[in-house]
């Protein structure tokens, strides 16, 4: 029965979700974890360059995976022989590999998986197993969107994010280090979660939301950073396709500059530690995780922001000529 009166709870517009149509559960881990299980999949093959919460659930499963390495471009170095129970997963990187997943398709076609938990704004292929996490995107502690052709036929239990979400209200009111230590509680809840619908916080959050401007936002600050850092960028960056990317990865020659970064309050985050634990130390997976910045483009940043990122980056890298280094 409704409830009527009482005292008021946070009132956001209600809008129209991004991805209609889709399965809306509680991470992307789970999706992931949705299609092992619909498909009955015996093994998967997936990049060393990947963060470990994709293996929860294959570990969890007992599924047998492989890993495979990249090249430059963040794309598969060498090609893969499927049988018909296994998958290839790739990751849509900083959602600038639209182009690359084309030609994937052409090849695996319904043995892919392709992960847009980067990509948010990337609409899926019709067929092609594809997931999506949106805290990545946006100020929620969870959720995440699939689309597959798989079904599973049993009742999912609601997800609640009560106790998941002060570090976001928190922020609002102080500083993101003053709530550091709560984001990572809600981050380390979702670790061993079953596999629940999205909560009806989430989902009512990202009905509130300027899908349209916020996508443009995204794109005008990679565009701006672009234009100013691709000189020194090690990164070959295809611009041609934009689709409001995650982040702008930026690539130097030393590890030094994520501290620079910091000190000057650039929170930059690392794609990702637990990589160097499985590849060898020469490997490009590595020098990714060390020497790859992901400058921050989002929608709470205008141009001004970008303006001193490039003046951090700017004057970082001047030091280092001057220096000799």
């Amino acid at each position: 029965m409704k409830e009527i009166g009482g005292y008021f709870g946070l009132e956001l517009p209600k809008k129209e979700e991004y991805h209609q149509g889709s399965i809306k559960l509680n991470s992307g881990r789970n999706a992931f974890k949705y299609i092992l299980i619909a498909q009955n999949i015996s093994k998967v093959y997936l990049p060393h360059y990947i963060c470990d919460t994709v293996l929860e659930p294959l570990k969890t499963l007992k599924v047998n995976f492989e890993f495979y390495t990249i090249d430059k471009n963040f794309e598969i170095s060498h090609d893969i022989d499927l049988k018909d129970t296994e998958k290839l997963y790739y990751v849509n990187y900083f959602g600038l590999k639209h182009k690359y997943i084309t030609t994937l398709i052409s090849t695996y076609g319904e043995q892919l998986i392709i992960d847009n938990t980067q990509a948010f704004f990337e609409l899926p292929i019709p067929n092609i197993d594809t997931l999506y996490s949106v805290r990545k995107f946006f100020g929620v502690s969870d959720g995440s969107y699939l689309y597959t052709n798989s079904i599973l036929e049993e009742d999912l239990e609601q997800d609640a994010t009560t106790d998941r979400v002060s570090h976001l209200i928190g922020r609002i009111d102080q500083t993101a280090a003053a709530y550091y230590s709560n984001y990572i509680s809600s981050e380390n809840s979702l670790t061993d979660q079953p596999i629940k619908t999205m909560s009806t916080f989430t989902e009512t959050v990202l009905q509130s939301i300027d899908y349209k401007n916020i996508k443009l936002l995204r794109e005008q600050n990679f565009l701006f950073l672009h234009s100013f850092l691709s000189k020194y960028n090690s990164l070959d960056i295809d611009i041609s396709i934009l689709n409001g990317p995650m982040v702008y990865p930026f690539a130097w020659k030393d590890s030094l500059l994520r501290d620079e970064l910091i000190k000057n309050k650039v929170y930059v985050a690392t794609y990702w530690s637990e990589v160097l634990k499985r590849v060898p130390k020469e490997s490009l997976e590595a020098s990714f995780t060390q020497k790859m910045f992901p400058l921050p483009i989002d929608q709470r940043y205008n141009l001004e922001d970008m303006k001193r990122i490039v003046n951090i980056i700017n004057e970082y890298i001047e030091k280092e000529v001057t220096n000799g280094n």
